[in-house]
C-alpha cells in the first residue's frame, strides 16, 4: 500500500506496478478515418455529471425512492427465496438499497479502472487517430465515476469496496506491457460487461434518475466499444499463432471472472444473510441467466470481428453455453458504421 506520504489516505491510495512504454507519434495525419470520425462524435456528445445549463445533465433534483415502485422484487434472485417472504417491506427496502449501491459501487469501481486504461492507452498506443479519441474516453470515464460518486453519496448513501474478481481483471489489464492487451481487456472485454451490466439496470429499473444517468453513460460506452473493434480488428490477423494464444487465453480468463462477478455476496455478507445459500441461488437465478445473455451478446461478436472467436475460445463459450450469440451484429457498430 503506497500513500505517498500522506498519513490521512491510509487504506485509500493503492497502487499497483505496472511499466509499458510512452509512444510519441510525429504523423498528424489522418491515418484511420473511422477513428478520427469517432474523435468528432466523441466531442459532439460531451454531456456534464453536474447540474449546468451549457450542456445536457442528470436532473439531480429528482428524489430518489428506493422501494418496489422504483426497484421492482424482480430486480432480486432474493425475491424468489422463503427469506424474502418472511420480511417485510422494510426489510425488503434495505435490502434493495444495500444491493442498489453494491452493483453501483462496482460500476464506479469498474469506470475507474478504465479512466486508468484509457490514459494508459494514451500514453502506449502508436496511432495519432487512436490517441485522439482516447483522450476523449480519458474524459467520459472521470465523468462516469463522479456521476456514480455523486449518486451514491447523495442520494444512497451507502457503497461498497471493489469485488476481487473486478479487481484481478483490472489489475491484469493496467500492468499488462501490450498496448493492444489494454485495449482488448478493457475496449472489448470489460466495455461489454458495462453494457451488459447498464442494460439490465436500465430495463429492470424504474427509478428516474438512476434511468437517465444510464441511458447517458451507455451512448459513451457504445462509442468506446467501437474503438476497441475500430484499432484492433486490422492487428490480431496479422499475429503469430503464439502471440493469438496468449489473447485467446486471457479472453477465457477475463470472462469467466466477468461471469461469476455478480453474485453480490458482500451484501449477504454486511446484512448477515445465508452466504452460501443466497449465492448459489444467485448464481443459478434468471437474474444471472439474463445478465449472461446481455454480456455475451456483447462480447461474442466482437470477438468474432476481431479473429478471436478461435476453436479455444469457442470449446469455453459453449461449456458456457453462450456460443448462440454469434452471428449476432453488436449494436455498437451503430456508432461509426462498423462492420
Amino acid at each position: 500500500m503506497e500513500t505517498n506520504g500522506h498519513p490521512d489516505l491510509q487504506g485509500v491510495i493503492d497502487s499497483i506496478p505496472s511499466n509499458f512504454p510512452t509512444v510519441y507519434t510525429w504523423d498528424y495525419e489522418v491515418t484511420k478515418q473511422q477513428l478520427r470520425a469517432l474523435y468528432d462524435r466523441a466531442k459532439l456528445d460531451q454531456w456534464n455529471a453536474q447540474t449546468n445549463a451549457q450542456l445536457p445533465h442528470p436532473d439531480w433534483s429528482i428524489d430518489v425512492q428506493v422501494d418496489a415502485e422504483s426497484f421492482p422484487d424482480s430486480r432480486f434472485a432474493i425475491s424468489t427465496t422463503p427469506l424474502w417472504a418472511r420480511w417485510n417491506e422494510r426489510e425488503r427496502d434495505e435490502f434493495r438499497l444495500q444491493a442498489t449501491s453494491w452493483s453501483l459501487s462496482q460500476f464506479m469501481h469498474g469506470e475507474q479502472g478504465a479512466l486508468l486504461a484509457t490514459a494508459k492507452i494514451v500514453k502506449s498506443v502508436p496511432s495519432f487517430d487512436a490517441k485522439l479519441y482516447a483522450a476523449t474516453q480519458v474524459m467520459d470515464e472521470a465523468r462516469h465515476v463522479e456521476v456514480y460518486h455523486k449518486y451514491l453519496t447523495e442520494k444512497l448513501r451507502e457503497s461498497y469496496p471493489i469485488t476481487q474478481p473486478l479487481r484481478t481483471l483490472l489489475d491484469a489489464i493496467l500492468t499488462d506491457s501490450r498496448w493492444d492487451m489494454t485495449y482488448l481487456g478493457m475496449q472489448i472485454l470489460v466495455e461489454g460487461l458495462a453494457l451488459a451490466a447498464f442494460g439490465i439496470m436500465y430495463q429492470t429499473t424504474n427509478e428516474p434518475l438512476i434511468k437517465q444517468i444510464t441511458q447517458y453513460i451507455m451512448a459513451d460506452e457504445a462509442r468506446h466499444v467501437a474503438f476497441g473493434v475500430l484499432s484492433l480488428r486490422d492487428v490480431y490477423p496479422q499475429m503469430t499463432d503464439a502471440e493469438r494464444k496468449d489473447r485467446e487465453e486471457f479472453t477465457i480468463e477475463a470472462c469467466y471472472l466477468m461471469r461469476d462477478r455478480f453474485d453480490a455476496a458482500e451484501v449477504y455478507e454486511r446484512m448477515d444473510l445465508p452466504l452460501k445459500e443466497l449465492t448459489q441461488h444467485m448464481r443459478h437465478s434468471e437474474q444471472m441467466a439474463m445478465f449472461r445473455r446481455f454480456l455475451f451478446a456483447k462480447i461474442v461478436p466482437n470477438l468474432k470481428k476481431l479473429g478471436l472467436l478461435t476453436p479455444r475460445v469457442r470449446d469455453e463459450f459453449a461449456r458456457m453455453g453462450v456460443l448462440e450469440f454469434e452471428n449476432l451484429t453488436s449494436t455498437d457498430d451503430e456508432v461509426v458504421g462498423v462492420r
